[in-house]
């Protein structure tokens, strides 16, 4: 009751000339406290500049910011009140002494662990920010409570630390994990609850900040005009309202029954004002939705078993597959948008599609989030490329450790992919794989090759072959010529069955470890492959990445 009557009878104006701001008169959450920059005119001077500076905030984070921006003032303030005898309190004195010491303060808390890196670099970056906004504002002129502030009391960008190594990319979780989480997520909805479930599941399979998913209406689902589900949601952090992201349709029958299950439990209240994810307190009506998902998320991943994911080790001398644990630590809800965003970039999403799919402005940002692949599709390359084939099922030995660089370049540009092996045929190439003299009969070509990581496409075609012989063979409508135009020969199924039998024979020649290892590659090599058929094609939908989940 206080604070609502407090509430009541101030304005932005009078809130901010106090120590202590409540931000909801600003329209903002929380607090902004001021009273640890203990020099009197600095702290009037940084509350003019947020004053100044926190109608530009958009969102409900700019509270949050705020604080931030002030926690790196108040160490400006303990640095001057450590290295002067007058703890900083006479403005006219303060000079690029000051600055060198306060880079010193900052370099030495980040050496002693006090200090993130990027703490550090962000705590230089506000308060470079604030010093030469205090001159723009005109607060160092005459008459004002910064008049005689040296010119000296600054910095510049030789005083910014250096930008650290970027942490984002590699927060993606390895497939392992993403399997075992995806298995126990009815243990999930028995620690928590079904709405922790629906929410941990939409994270996955739609890579959205936790945030964006929490605060889901419960009308957020829309479909385009072939048919296909689409998830509405609002960019909070960007303050851009009334996204589109293309989902699957399991994703869709997810939110589906969630829709109906707030219907159930909450009948009368208009459907406008319900939210997918309501809050099991205090909310009558259902338009409340969940504070969020971390604590009960954290618990259940704790309570999960290790994951065991594979790793290469040097063993006497030799490379060999262990089994060692994940850091659990490593798992959180934000992780999950970085594995959205890895698995289509292994899927070979271009850069500027996966940009709009992460809803991002800038392709810099985008990239931010996942791994280059090319380092490991090439070793992955490398390690299949031992186990190759000719048509006729003979195995084509190289000593690829000893490729030049130029070999490699050479590979990618002299061959185009077909649907189960790679073709080398100097025309075809050329023509990008559209310009094929046999028309695709490539078991018959002396110009394809193909490798283990081909062998489920091998198999597929196969089943192919006999499928559509049966179905020639059978009652139907058709001339003559045009059936046998159409048969597969038995010569071609024979080829296939034989190619099919001489990698699973050479496969079952390995030791269990090389195994291992065979398929560990071949799952990177698939998951970044893009097969040309030279056939047109109009349109080309999104790859679907979502991981299997048990019904």
């Amino acid at each position: 009751m206080r604070r609502t009557l407090h509430r009541l009878g101030t304005t932005p104006e009078e809130e901010s000339r106090r120590d202590v701001w409540d931000l909801a008169v600003f329209g903002f959450s929380g607090t902004a406290d001021f009273t640890e920059i203990r020099q009197d005119v600095l702290r009037e001077a940084t509350r003019i500049w947020a004053a100044d500076d926190l109608p530009r905030r958009r969102g409900e984070g700019g509270g949050r910011t705020l604080r931030r921006q002030i926690d790196a003032m108040v160490e400006l303030s303990k640095s001057l009140r450590l290295q002067r005898e007058d703890g900083g309190q006479a403005v006219a004195l303060l000079d690029r002494r000051d600055i060198v010491a306060f880079c010193n303060r900052l370099a030495f808390k980040t050496a002693n662990g006090q200090l993130s890196a990027h703490q550090r670099l962000y705590t230089a970056r506000t308060v470079r920010k604030v010093l030469n906004r205090w001159r723009t504002l005109g607060l160092t002129g005459k008459g004002e409570i910064l008049e005689g502030l040296r010119s000296d009391f600054v910095m510049g960008p030789e005083d910014m630390p250096d930008d650290p190594e970027d942490t984002e990319a590699g927060k993606d979780l390895p497939d392992e994990v993403m399997q075992q989480l995806c298995d126990n997520l009815n243990l999930l909805e028995e620690m928590s609850s079904i709405e922790v479930r629906v929410c941990t599941e939409v994270l996955i399979d739609t890579g959205r900040r936790p945030d964006e998913v929490c605060r889901l209406p419960l009308d957020c689902l829309e479909r385009d005009p072939d048919g296909s589900p689409v998830l509405l949601y609002n960019n909070h952090k960007a303050f851009r309202l009334g996204r589109r992201l293309p989902i699957a349709n399991v994703t869709a029958a997810v939110i589906i029954a969630q829709q109906e299950r707030v219907r159930r439990r909450f009948p009368d209240a208009p459907p406008a004002d319900l939210k997918l994810l309501p809050s099991p307190v205090a909310n009558p009506w259902g338009t409340k939705p969940i504070a969020g998902i971390w604590e009960q998320h954290r618990n259940w991943v704790r309570a999960l078993p290790d994951f065991l994911v594979p790793i290469e080790v040097e063993v006497d001398g030799e490379v060999a597959t262990k089994l060692v644990p994940f850091d659990k630590g490593k798992i959180f809800p934000y992780a999950y948008r970085h594995s959205f965003a890895q698995r289509h970039a292994d899927a070979g999403v271009k850069p500027e599609v996966l940009k709009d799919l992460m809803d991002h402005r800038q392709l810099q940002t985008s990239q931010a989030y996942y791994r280059i692949g090319q380092d490991r599709r090439r070793e992955a390359i490398d390690r299949v490329a031992v186990m190759q084939f000719d048509r006729h099922g003979k195995r084509v030995w190289r000593q690829v450790q000893r490729l030049l660089e130029s070999e490699h370049v050479r590979r990618e540009i002299g061959e185009v992919a077909t649907a189960y092996g790679v073709c080398r045929e100097p025309t075809n190439v050329a023509a990008g794989g559209h310009s094929c003299p046999l028309r695709f009969r490539c078991l018959g070509c002396e110009h394809f090759h193909t490798d283990v990581s081909y062998l489920p496409d091998l198999e597929a075609y196969h089943a192919d072959l006999l499928r559509s012989r049966e179905k020639l063979m059978s009652a139907f409508e058709a001339d003559d010529w045009a059936r046998a135009e159409a048969m597969p020969s038995q010569e071609e199924i024979r080829r296939v069955r034989r190619l099919i039998n001489r990698v699973k024979a050479d496969l079952d020649d390995l030791t269990a470890e090389e195994q291992a290892q065979i398929q560990q590659a071949v799952s990177v090599i698939r998951r970044g492959r893009s097969v040309m058929l030279g056939m047109p094609r109009i349109g080309q939908p999104l790859p679907d990445v979502r991981p299997r989940r048990t019904t």
